[in-house]
């Protein structure tokens, strides 16, 4: 796709970690792998917790424009959807995410191969725990756009579902995949919990772990990373190695998440 800016707007938001049960939809999360694409004509959208919406405050229409869509219906009718998916990321932006469904799902209904359409539905359905079809949806998106960024909220929708060998699948071509770091990092945390939901935290660990080195100027998939990593090592009874990790991202930024209470609680 060629022209215009990402916006955060359509933010694939992932659960909290640690998610020991499938993520709560009415939890906004610590921090979205990547943001999807939906364009528009004056930057940033808006953006999911912590991080709140900038250009896109509330109330505020976000024009997107989606070229191709004149091609599918017609100038006239692809102003309409153009605006009825511009409403859509706003309300998404805004967290409002039933109303962003209802919306892009008129798209959806119209031009079931616009790839933007097919993956906000997606993340709408993602957000509200509708983890079926978020799968259908980002399934759809990965195959009209042969893209790999939206691999870890699908993968973690099949984690919610428990089905595994699934989310095994989507990281080991993930890992493959020559996606960002920050993409790849999400698809390790979600392939870590999904072995930790099955009991298995010393392989959780390993996963997490392998290749990890601390860099001098940490960014937000490490400390996302360290933070799933301490998590894990507590929960396998490694207390030295939790507080080394949750030591590191204190020291980076103290005010990341509840990493302070974590220390204080491990004694």
């Amino acid at each position: 796709r060629d022209g215009g800016r990402r916006s955060d707007a359509a933010a694939e938001g992932r659960a909290d970690w640690p998610a020991r049960r499938p993520p709560d939809p009415d939890r906004p999360p610590a921090r979205p792998p990547r943001p999807t694409e939906v364009w528009i004509d004056e930057g940033v959208a808006g953006a999911a917790p912590p991080s709140r919406p900038t250009a896109g405050r509330r109330g505020r229409p976000v024009r997107v424009e989606v070229p191709e869509l004149t091609g599918l219906v017609g100038a006239k009718r692809a102003t309409v959807l153009q605006q009825e998916l511009g409403l859509a990321a706003r309300d998404f932006a805004d967290e409002r995410y039933t109303e962003a469904r209802r919306r892009v799902r008129k798209v959806v209904a119209e031009v079931p191969d616009l790839p933007e359409a097919r993956e906000l539905l997606g993340l709408c359905q993602y957000r509200l725990g509708r983890w079926r079809e978020a799968a259908r949806e980002l399934e759809a998106f990965a195959e009209l756009t042969s893209s790999d960024e939206q691999t870890p909220v699908l993968a973690d929708c099949y984690r919610a579902l428990g089905r595994h060998e699934r989310v095994e699948s989507l990281w080991a071509e993930l890992a493959e995949s020559g996606e960002s770091p920050e993409v790849i990092t999400e698809g390790r945390i979600v392939a870590a919990g999904s072995l930790a939901d099955r009991g298995e935290l010393h392989a959780a660990v390993r996963l997490l772990g392998s290749g990890f080195r601390w860099p001098r100027a940490p960014r937000e998939h490490h400390l996302r990373r360290a933070y799933a990593l301490a998590d894990l090592h507590e929960r396998a009874a490694d207390v030295p190695s939790a507080r080394v990790w949750f030591g590191r991202i204190a020291g980076a930024d103290p005010d990341y998440l509840d990493v302070l209470e974590r220390i204080q609680a491990l004694g």
